[in-house]
């Protein structure tokens, strides 16, 4: 039935789910962990429904929900991006060889650094966005998955879908894209040939800083890698609480509004950052000037995203001093680590990733929340001055 029914739809009416008995217009929460046996044959009462860790009904619903708005087949939820990161990998056959671009969340980089080693993948990292590097890093026959984000995390470089995609697949190997920033609003990476596409939905597809959640997810449910991670997910447990999943397809019902509110904010506050005075270095696809824009035009629709990063000068100061100078002098800005929620949210990124930190130390990330675009500038605005 549903079928037709355009993305947007599919996450404001969570497929369209009424609550059965007294059809509530909103899914209800289902906190049960097991399931009842029918006493006279031992049978599910609900086939499909045996145990909480792998059947579950907030959950599934979730993952429905994904799915139909990536124009996927299947999906299946993690209780953190990173937990889905890592289920992914762990799922890969030991001694395979990965592709993996050398700059984006910075979790993804530091997990496979502490552990591929102990699993038995070899990695090759690739300079992000470059499609001549990607190439250099394939193995045909051997490599076994290609990684990349975009735009890439805290610099936003810009990745051409399609064609890593045919990188990727002329060695033989799958291509899975971290597709958090651009969420499944502005573009849907399977289409443009990506086999596996990933989310930490505690950002922008949950939108109000209060779960914590990854997503996988595929067109091609049936291949080993994908069944892997099925059963890496049941065996080893990381799944999402049934609760967290309902505040996730809360939160969805409205990722269409939100991205699209931050999106045109952020092409404003980039547009006004990088004709200030007071500001180096302005990085958002969205501006003409931006490396990545022309690609960023073509793969994505409706805006560029709701995150960008600008650089300050540090005069005869290390640039790090006068970028938390700057953020001290910010009163509706949050400065705080994650992205995607409500809120705005400003970090200086150097300060976090710590000392072998290759981020500019005068760069700040901001994640451009819900407010008024006018009072998220006064904000920045008086900051600068100061």
């Amino acid at each position: 039935m549903a079928d037709h029914w355009r993305p947007d739809t599919l996450a404001v009416q969570a497929l369209h789910r009424m609550e059965e008995g007294d059809g509530g217009v909103i899914p209800g929460w289902r906190p049960a962990t097991t399931f009842a046996r029918r006493t006279q044959d031992y049978e599910m009462t609900a086939p499909g429904f045996v145990y909480g860790r792998a059947d579950n009904t907030n959950v599934r619903l979730a993952e429905e929900i994904i799915a139909g708005m990536e124009g996927a087949r299947a999906c299946l939820l993690f209780p953190s991006g990173l937990s889905a990161i890592a289920s992914l990998f762990r799922s890969l056959p030991a001694g395979s060889h990965v592709a993996v671009q050398d700059t984006g969340y910075f979790g993804t980089i530091k997990w496979l650094k502490d552990n591929a080693r102990r699993l038995g993948l070899e990695v090759s990292f690739f300079a992000t966005g470059d499609l001549a590097a990607l190439r250099d890093a394939l193995k045909p026959g051997e490599t076994a998955l290609v990684w990349i984000e975009t735009p890439a995390n805290p610099l936003w470089t810009v990745t051409d879908i399609a064609a890593a995609a045919r990188l990727a697949h002329s060695a033989r190997a799958r291509l899975a894209v971290d597709a958090t920033v651009m969420t499944p609003v502005l573009c849907q990476p399977l289409a443009l040939g990506a086999d596996l596409v990933f989310h930490s939905a505690t950002k922008y597809l949950n939108g109000h800083s209060d779960v914590l959640a990854g997503a996988l997810v595929t067109n091609a449910p049936e291949t080993p890698l994908w069944q892997a991670a099925i059963a890496e997910r049941h065996s080893s447990g990381p799944i999402l609480g049934a609760f967290e999943a309902w505040l996730l397809v809360r939160g969805m019902r409205t990722v269409h509004l939100r991205v699209r509110q931050a999106s045109a904010s952020a092409q404003v506050l980039a547009e006004r950052l990088s004709a200030h005075p007071a500001v180096e270095k302005v990085r958002y696809p969205g501006l003409a000037d931006d490396p990545g824009h022309v690609v960023s035009a073509q793969q994505m629709q409706g805006g560029f995203g709701g995150m960008l990063s600008f650089e300050v000068p540090g005069g005869r100061e290390s640039g790090a001093a006068a970028a938390l100078r700057l953020v001290s002098r910010l009163r509706l800005i949050v400065p705080a680590t994650s992205l995607g929620g409500v809120e705005s949210l400003i970090e200086h990124r150097a300060t976090v990733e710590g000392p072998h930190s290759d981020v500019p130390k005068g760069l700040l990330r901001l994640s451009v929340g819900a407010e008024a675009v006018e009072d998220l500038w006064a904000d920045l605005a008086a900051a600068l001055a100061g």
